[in-house]
């Protein structure tokens, strides 16, 4: 059994000098299959359920080289990489629909915190007790996520000190999530934050894990992951789905790899451990010092994520994605986007340098892939 998987893809447009220019009106208006964010910077696509990982490179390359087509013909603009407003403009909030209520309540209540570049990987999982020990596993394990994907260090041309500047300031809400213990306490919690308005609907629960589905909170058919930062090289993305979805076949096939029962910490100890963990992961990535959720024993990202990917390894070979899995390996060894941008701002290129080349080898890597690869799908 392999799961079905989809992405929700956040980016920026803006000009090769890595300015970001708000044009989501247009684009949604002029292509299909992709939606407007409340600010006009950045603009979302979304790719089918595939089960297959081939079709999940071409899904969410095709998109992407067609959106540059159309950003050809409006001017001399391009995909900006990164998951915040790495050159500047975070002074100031862009309404890509200035009629929406929902999007006037996000420019209200959060400002720019909001407008960033991200990732959220959907894993399919149907059954609603499986998908409930899904979401309390992983979220403890999703600053492990965060710690791969990391790639944002720069905000209004300065380095934060972060290399997730986007985890570190968004706005996690409400304020307090619950591991849920069942279908029913999901269903019951979330009515109660909508009625007290602490969430505004049903979209309006923003956490590093959350369960999904058709008709939130009743009918739900998938994991979402929401903490990564926005991942440009589409092989990277799909190893850190794979590493995902192989940690879910093991819990399938174990049900009892569960938190509240494998952990010596309770509850509300456990999601004391995860906030602490989200906020090292957010400043120092892949190499935080995290503490594990089993025992609270110290132990540092990459280190964390280097045994979770040998013991995950036999499942995704055996299921026949191992192949996309190995390239973990690669980010172990050489750094994720955000440490290879500080690498090159600690030799003296300056925050605009380092986009600039990022934003030219981007392009490049999708030439590449989609000419290997996709190319008699494409035409």
């Amino acid at each position: 059994m392999v799961l079905l998987k989809g992405f929700e893809i956040e980016m920026y447009t803006g000009t090769p000098q890595g300015e970001i220019v708000g044009l989501s009106d247009k684009i949604v208006d002029s292509l299909d299959g992709f939606v407007r964010e409340p600010d006009s910077r950045n603009v979302e696509y979304t790719t089918q359920p595939l089960s297959d990982y081939e079709k999940l490179l071409c899904a969410l390359l095709c998109p992407r080289r067609n959106l540059r087509r159309y950003l050809h013909k409006l001017g001399n603009y391009t995909l900006i990489p990164g998951s915040t407003l790495s050159l500047g403009g975070s002074d100031r909030f862009f309404r890509s629909n200035p009629n929406n209520p929902y999007h006037e309540y996000i420019e209200n209540t959060y400002g720019t915190k909001v407008v960033t570049a991200s990732v959220h990987i959907n894993i399919g999982i149907s059954d609603p007790d499986v998908l409930m020990r899904a979401c309390r596993l992983i979220r403890l394990e999703a600053p492990l996520f965060l710690a791969l994907s990391a790639s944002s260090p720069f905000l209004d041309g300065k380095a934060t000190g972060y290399h997730s500047t986007r985890w570190a300031v968004f706005p996690q809400t409400p304020a307090h999530v619950p591991l849920f213990t069942s279908h029913v306490h999901h269903i019951e919690w979330m009515e109660a934050q909508i009625a007290a308005g602490t969430m505004q609907n049903v979209r309006h629960l923003w956490t590093s894990v959350r369960p999904n589905g058709d008709d939130r909170p009743y009918d739900l058919n998938r994991l979402e992951l929401r903490i990564c930062d926005l991942v440009t090289d589409p092989i990277a993305l799909l190893a850190i789905s794979a590493l995902l979805e192989a940690r879910l076949l093991q819990l399938m096939a174990n049900p009892e790899l569960d938190p509240l029962t494998q952990s010596s910490f309770s509850p509300e100890e456990l999601l004391t451990i995860t906030a602490s963990n989200e906020a090292s992961a957010a400043s120092a990535s892949l190499d935080a010092q995290l503490h594990h959720w089993q025992d609270g024993r110290p132990i540092l990202a990459r280190d964390w994520i280097n045994q979770l990917y040998q013991e995950v390894w036999g499942m995704a070979k055996e299921h026949g994605f191992s192949c996309f899995l190995s390239p973990v390996q690669k980010i172990l060894r050489a750094g994720n986007e955000a440490q290879q941008w500080l690498q090159l701002h600690a030799v003296g290129f300056d925050s605009q340098r380092v986009l600039t080349q990022a934003i030219v080898a981007t392009e490049e890597r999708e030439v590449e892939l989609e000419n290997k690869l996709c190319s008699p799908l494409v035409a």
